[in-house]
């Protein structure tokens, strides 16, 4: 049985594209466009997102309005070989942790945190390095966004509430 995905075309790119601009333009702006009906176009996005190939749409929000005020990229480096399926359980439990990959180089994998502020980011940082399997990690901190509308620029849920311990009052 063959399983490979049905054929995509350049319209279906273009639609995309139009998507991924602004996920909320309408099938009819996106068929005027691109010479095709509304309707046209809703069975191409329909088709895209059953093939898994569109996987949902958000909205981007500025990070500091959500109550995240710092990020950082964290290295981080493994005793022996975790299996990724073990990172991804445990980077799974860190609701600041916005995206995880393993990586070639020295590090195992890259952690992209946001945190209320340094204070949330080094208890962050203090929770991750607790695992047993985990040797170090190195962090470096995101001063500016150099591609503002980049996805990596906006945030996709709010800060959690700060715990009773971390308050400042």
């Amino acid at each position: 049985m063959n399983s490979r995905p049905p054929a995509f075309d350049a319209l279906d790119r273009k639609i995309i594209s139009a998507l991924m601009a602004n996920a909320r333009t309408s099938f009819a702006e996106i068929g005027a466009a691109i010479g095709l009906s509304s309707t046209a176009v809703k069975r191409r996005v329909d088709r895209l997102r059953e093939t898994g190939v569109i996987t949902g749409f958000t909205a981007t929000v500025q990070p500091s309005a959500l109550g995240w005020r710092t990020e950082a990229y964290v290295e981080v480096y493994c005793e022996g070989a975790a299996p990724p399926r073990r990172l991804a359980e445990v980077v799974r439990n860190h609701p600041e942790i916005t995206a995880a990959m393993t990586v070639t180089g020295g590090a195992d994998a890259l952690l992209h945190v946001r945190a209320r502020d340094v204070e949330h980011f080094e208890e962050v940082l203090e929770r991750i390095r607790v695992e047993p399997f985990i040797r170090k990690t190195i962090s470096v901190m995101v001063l500016s966004h150099l591609l503002p509308e980049s996805p990596e620029a906006g945030a996709t849920q709010p800060a959690p509430a700060p715990s009773p311990s971390s308050s400042p009052e």
